[in-house]
């Protein structure tokens, strides 16, 4: 049995946190370290004067006090419950009001800090649903989707309804541990039979909370009868770059694959690892033993899957195969053309600009005779 197994960040299906979107890389960056910096000081037990201070400023400068749907801002602090159990209140012009911390810690109001998200253009919308279809994997690991019942919809509404194509019987996502809502999901043809989430895991060489940024959740496939097991990941992103945390987060991965191949041969680890083949992760992950599909003779292209994929440092992907599958490889392909990347890539027709294209990563896939 030939069997094609897929890793794709989609870069969200249907609606994406508006500040990703930013086309100043400076502010988009600006933006995403304050986010990361007031849900920090959120999550404190005890705000001091100091965090308070810094807590209304930055509610203030990002306008996260008010959801104005013709002007919406990058960040918003949703208040569910008013009065005692406010975060904070505000005084003064209504259009630039001064911002009064009034929580006294974590657990004196009730709430949380949010991206705002915006709808995704219709164009890049079916443009992802193409990358999916033509690909046509068996198992398709999808990174950055919102949640399970978004995963549901686009493969029902979006890759049969619109496109035309077969939909996924089986389909699972467990949310993760980024507070953006950017998860690690998986679309398969053949049952999945069990998952095992890895969102509480700890490391020892990252202390101090969960390792995983997302999770690294273990998907049980059915293929007649024999077990497959796929072990799912979004390492930390290089924006507000933390490269322990990767480091961390492959040695983590390395423990669970190998108590996952001491229940099954087949096991491979797949997705957005966030870091090129010479970095110390991916060293990590292939000192264990796991080979990267794009280095297997079968592979004959350039050796990037992010933008237009030319240089190493563009290589962000991978399908990493243990020795009992690496011999099974038949065929391993990129599939570039729902990124805009001219003139590297030619993209499909429906593929004009940054604004539609399906995302800034490639669709990679390796057919195995299983």
């Amino acid at each position: 049995m030939t069997i094609r197994i897929a890793t794709f960040n989609a870069e969200n299906l249907f609606r994406r946190p508006q500040a990703f979107g930013l086309p100043d890389d400076a502010h988009r960056k600006e933006v995403l370290d304050d986010f990361d910096e007031l849900v920090s000081l959120l999550g404190k037990a005890d705000y001091q004067e100091a965090d308070k201070a810094r807590i209304a400023a930055l509610v203030r400068k990002h306008r996260a006090y008010d959801l104005d749907p013709h002007d919406p801002p990058p960040i918003y602090v949703n208040q569910t419950r008013g009065g005692a159990a406010a975060l904070f209140r505000r005084s003064g012009d209504p259009r630039d009001p001064e911002i009064h911390v009034v929580a006294k810690g974590r657990g004196a109001w009730a709430g949380w800090a949010e991206l705002v998200r915006g709808d995704l253009d219709w164009a890049a919308v079916k443009n992802t649903g193409r990358v999916i279809a033509e690909i046509d994997a068996d198992v398709l690991l999808t990174v950055e989707v919102e949640d399970r019942l978004t995963l549901d919809r686009f493969n029902t509404q979006v890759l049969s309804g619109v496109l035309g194509r077969r939909a996924y019987p089986f389909n699972m996502l467990i949310d993760g541990n980024d507070s953006r809502g950017i998860d690690v999901g998986i679309l398969s043809r053949h049952p999945i039979r069990s998952v095992r989430s890895h969102i509480f895991d700890t490391s020892p060489e990252h202390p101090g909370g969960p390792v995983f940024s997302r999770d690294c959740p273990e998907f049980e496939i059915e293929l007649d009868g024999t077990p497959l097991w796929v072990l799912g990941n979004h390492f930390k992103s290089k924006a507000g770059d933390d490269p322990e945390l990767r480091l961390a987060q492959a040695e983590q991965v390395v423990r669970i694959y190998r108590a996952a191949a001491e229940r099954s041969p087949n096991v491979l680890v797949a997705g957005d690892l966030n870091d090129f083949l010479d970095s110390p992760p991916i060293r990590t992950l292939t000192d264990a033993g796991l080979r990267d599909a794009m280095s297997h003779p079968a592979y004959r292209g350039d050796p990037g899957t992010h933008g237009s994929g030319t240089r190493p440092s563009d290589k962000l992907d991978y399908l990493l195969f243990p020795p009992p599958l690496w011999d099974r490889v038949q065929h391993v392909g990129v599939e570039r053309r729902g990124v805009w990347a001219p003139p590297a890539i030619k993209s499909f027709d429906t593929v004009t600009s940054k604004a539609d294209e399906a995302s800034d990563h490639a669709a990679l896939y390796a057919d195995l005779d299983l």
